[in-house]
Protein backbone atom coordinates (compact mmCIF):
# COMPACT_ATOMS: atom_id res chain seq x y z
CA UNK A 1 0.00 0.00 0.00
CA UNK A 2 1.37 3.40 -1.02
CA UNK A 3 0.49 6.57 0.83
CA UNK A 4 0.71 10.11 -0.45
CA UNK A 5 3.33 12.34 1.16
CA UNK A 6 2.08 14.62 3.90
CA UNK A 7 1.80 18.28 2.71
CA UNK A 8 4.15 19.40 5.50
CA UNK A 9 6.82 17.01 4.15
CA UNK A 10 6.69 18.54 0.65
CA UNK A 11 9.60 21.01 0.19
CA UNK A 12 8.30 22.22 -3.20
CA UNK A 13 5.67 24.37 -1.48
CA UNK A 14 8.45 26.27 0.32
CA UNK A 15 10.26 27.16 -2.91
CA UNK A 16 8.89 30.12 -4.89
CA UNK A 17 8.17 29.31 -8.55
CA UNK A 18 10.72 30.51 -11.07
CA UNK A 19 9.54 33.01 -13.64
CA UNK A 20 10.57 32.64 -17.26
CA UNK A 21 10.14 33.12 -20.98
CA UNK A 22 11.10 31.12 -24.06
CA UNK A 23 10.61 32.49 -27.55
CA UNK A 24 11.53 35.19 -30.04
CA UNK A 25 13.21 38.45 -29.05
CA UNK A 26 15.00 41.42 -30.56
CA UNK A 27 18.50 42.05 -29.25
CA UNK A 28 20.19 45.43 -29.70
CA UNK A 29 23.95 45.67 -29.23
CA UNK A 30 25.26 49.14 -30.03
CA UNK A 31 23.77 50.15 -33.41
CA UNK A 32 23.12 46.52 -34.44
CA UNK A 33 19.86 44.60 -34.01
CA UNK A 34 19.44 40.81 -34.09
CA UNK A 35 16.32 38.65 -34.23
CA UNK A 36 17.06 35.88 -31.71
CA UNK A 37 15.45 33.03 -29.79
CA UNK A 38 15.91 33.10 -26.03
CA UNK A 39 15.23 30.92 -23.02
CA UNK A 40 15.09 32.99 -19.82
CA UNK A 41 14.44 32.44 -16.12
CA UNK A 42 14.57 34.67 -13.09
CA UNK A 43 13.93 35.19 -9.41
CA UNK A 44 13.81 37.91 -6.77
CA UNK A 45 17.01 37.95 -4.71
CA UNK A 46 16.21 39.13 -1.16
CA UNK A 47 19.89 39.67 -0.29
CA UNK A 48 20.31 42.60 -2.70
CA UNK A 49 16.60 43.39 -3.15
CA UNK A 50 16.73 43.02 -6.95
CA UNK A 51 15.14 40.75 -9.51
CA UNK A 52 17.83 38.73 -11.35
CA UNK A 53 17.05 37.19 -14.75
CA UNK A 54 19.30 35.05 -16.93
CA UNK A 55 19.36 32.50 -19.71
CA UNK A 56 20.80 31.66 -23.11
CA UNK A 57 20.39 33.01 -26.62
CA UNK A 58 20.09 30.31 -29.28
CA UNK A 59 23.04 30.14 -31.65
CA UNK A 60 22.93 33.06 -34.09
CA UNK A 61 25.64 33.35 -36.77
CA UNK A 62 25.33 37.14 -37.12
CA UNK A 63 25.59 37.69 -33.36
CA UNK A 64 28.55 35.31 -33.07
CA UNK A 65 30.37 37.12 -35.90
CA UNK A 66 29.66 40.55 -34.40
CA UNK A 67 30.69 39.77 -30.80
CA UNK A 68 33.45 37.21 -31.51
CA UNK A 69 33.16 35.86 -27.95
CA UNK A 70 33.46 39.26 -26.27
CA UNK A 71 31.33 40.40 -23.33
CA UNK A 72 28.91 43.14 -24.36
CA UNK A 73 26.05 45.27 -23.04
CA UNK A 74 22.77 45.35 -24.90
CA UNK A 75 19.01 45.61 -24.70
CA UNK A 76 16.58 42.71 -25.05
CA UNK A 77 13.02 43.21 -26.25
CA UNK A 78 10.26 40.59 -26.11
CA UNK A 79 6.53 40.96 -26.67
CA UNK A 80 6.31 41.64 -22.90
CA UNK A 81 8.87 44.43 -22.54
CA UNK A 82 12.42 45.71 -22.98
CA UNK A 83 15.33 45.46 -20.53
CA UNK A 84 19.05 46.24 -20.47
CA UNK A 85 21.23 43.13 -20.44
CA UNK A 86 24.76 41.79 -20.50
CA UNK A 87 25.94 39.14 -22.98
CA UNK A 88 28.85 36.90 -22.04
CA UNK A 89 30.23 33.37 -21.88
CA UNK A 90 29.32 31.79 -25.23
CA UNK A 91 29.23 28.01 -24.86
CA UNK A 92 30.60 25.44 -27.32
CA UNK A 93 27.41 25.78 -29.39
CA UNK A 94 27.77 29.59 -29.66
CA UNK A 95 24.85 30.25 -27.32
CA UNK A 96 25.57 33.45 -25.41
CA UNK A 97 24.65 33.75 -21.74
CA UNK A 98 22.39 36.72 -21.10
CA UNK A 99 21.81 38.34 -17.71
CA UNK A 100 19.95 41.30 -16.33
CA UNK A 101 18.78 42.87 -13.08
CA UNK A 102 15.59 44.63 -12.15
CA UNK A 103 12.53 44.53 -14.42
CA UNK A 104 12.83 41.56 -16.82
CA UNK A 105 11.54 41.49 -20.41
CA UNK A 106 8.85 38.97 -19.41
CA UNK A 107 6.05 38.75 -16.83
CA UNK A 108 7.47 38.02 -13.39
CA UNK A 109 6.41 37.48 -9.83
CA UNK A 110 7.07 40.83 -8.19
CA UNK A 111 6.03 40.08 -4.62
CA UNK A 112 7.31 37.60 -2.11
CA UNK A 113 4.52 35.17 -1.19
CA UNK A 114 3.08 35.53 2.28
CA UNK A 115 4.65 33.10 4.68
Amino acid sequence: MTTAPHPEDDDSAAQPPEDGYAGPAKLTVGPDQFEVEVELRGHFEPIDGQYHWYGRIASNEELTAQLAGAKSAGELQTKHGTSPCVLSDPDLWHRYRITGRSTPPFPAQTKIADA
